[in-house]
């Protein structure tokens, strides 16, 4: 019988070769374990690789709540990422790249031409100089310092997927530098972070089309660090002894933007000019744990800074592009919570709305989310199913969608 290897495990193979063939000859310098990747560690430690591979096999069903409504049935690898990260030198000198090969990763019909034609198969590639104890310096392409439920990994959500106030108003990966610190305040912890980066989302092949953009992000800790970091991944699997809380606000200024959103359509003039408009989104959100409990919240307001006297009525010329596509803009609030069984069971609900500033934006909503998730190794390995029911702006009937999904992180 002839065996057939995955394409990502041969790239992995044809990476990782040359350091295990040394390995032979200089001693053990290698790791395997299962959801922490392959760890490769250079003999005179010079260096540290590891790298890692997920995916995530969705299936999917919705329809309206109306016996003459139609229902429709999807299967998809939702995700599939390959990712390496480590150091180079000595530990103050990181690096993170994650890429990606699912058909939803790839597809870029928003912005074809901007990527230069090609697939956007680059998430992040960002270098971490730590040059001081409290300070890191990023540059490269990678997650801006938006709203929480974006910065959590898409791999350790507490639902199969993020909400919809994500999806509208997120600020999304980007190119360009990170200034990033952390203080200890008593028990408390201080995190700010600035960013300045180019304000065209991901994998763009051409110049800077409109202004710089400009983020800053403050995050307080007053009980302290969380265990483990269980700030950046939702549900409580620490199961924390003492209660912690997150509390944080960003505000992200993008001038002369061009897209409905950070990783949104480009939208254009009947000449095929870019449209060209300041957006302004501001996210305050929060993050509690303790003994199993995890709750979690989230406001995010986008607004199209305009000349002074006009507002979206009467500014429509600079505000819609050829096709009749508008800046989504419009406020939002996501709030989750969860509870995990000691058999490693959970049981979640979420509340989401999001309201458009006016109605060439987007629809306007308001879901419901029950979840039910089993962690078997962590968020490495788990199974995740929900049901939603959606109430849409002149929509005489509800949307009701069922979603399970199987998670697999090596």
């Amino acid at each position: 019988m002839k065996c057939v290897y995955p394409p990502f495990l041969g790239l992995l193979l044809w990476i990782c070769l040359p350091f295990l063939s040394y390995s032979q000859n200089s001693g053990p310098v290698s790791s395997v374990k299962f959801g922490k990747g392959l760890s490769i560690m250079a003999p005179d430690s010079s260096m540290f690789l590891k790298a890692s591979f997920r995916f995530q096999t969705l299936f999917t069903t919705a329809g309206g709540l109306n016996a003459h409504a139609p229902w429709q049935s999807s299967a998809a690898i939702r995700r599939s990422r390959l990712k390496f990260d480590g150091w180079a030198v000595n530990p103050n000198f990181a690096y993170k790249v994650e890429l990606a090969l699912s058909n939803q990763d790839l597809k870029s019909s928003s912005d074809f031409a901007q990527s230069g034609g090609a697939p956007k198969i680059i998430l992040d590639a960002v270098v971490k100089w730590k040059f001081h104890k409290n300070f890191e310096l990023w540059a490269g392409q990678t997650k801006l310092p938006g709203n929480r439920e974006r910065v959590v990994s898409s791999q350790k959500l507490q639902f199969v997927d993020r909400s919809s106030v994500n999806s509208i108003f997120n600020i999304d990966r980007d190119m360009g530098v990170h200034l990033r610190s952390k203080f200890n305040l008593g028990k408390a912890v201080i995190k700010p972070i600035v960013a300045v980066s180019m304000g065209e989302g991901r994998n763009m092949a051409i110049n800077n089309i409109g202004g710089l953009n400009y983020t800053g992000r403050l995050e307080y800790l007053p009980f302290g660090e969380f265990s483990g970091k269980g700030d950046y991944f939702d549900s409580d699997l620490k199961r924390e002894s003492t209660p912690k809380l997150m509390l944080g606000v960003s505000y992200n200024f993008n001038k002369g933007a061009s897209r409905q959103k950070q990783a949104g359509s480009f939208l254009m003039d009947a000449e095929g000019h870019y449209l060209n408009n300041d957006l302004q989104t501001i996210f305050v959100d929060g993050v509690f744990k303790y003994r199993g409990i995890s709750i979690s919240a989230e406001f995010a307001e986008k607004t199209c800074v305009l000349p002074s006297g006009l507002d979206y009525e009467k500014a429509k010329d600079r505000m819609l592009d050829a096709d009749g596509r508008s800046y989504h803009t419009g406020k939002g609030f996501n709030i989750q919570a969860g509870y995990l069984f000691k058999s490693n069971w959970e049981v979640a609900g979420r509340y989401t709305t999001v309201t458009p500033n006016w109605e060439m934006s987007f629809t306007g909503a308001r879901e419901y989310t029950l979840g039910v998730s089993k962690y078997i190794v962590g968020h490495n390995l788990k199974v995740q199913s929900d049901l939603s029911l959606a109430d849409k702006e002149n929509k005489e009937i509800n949307e009701l969608r069922y979603r399970l999904q199987f998670e697999v992180a090596f």
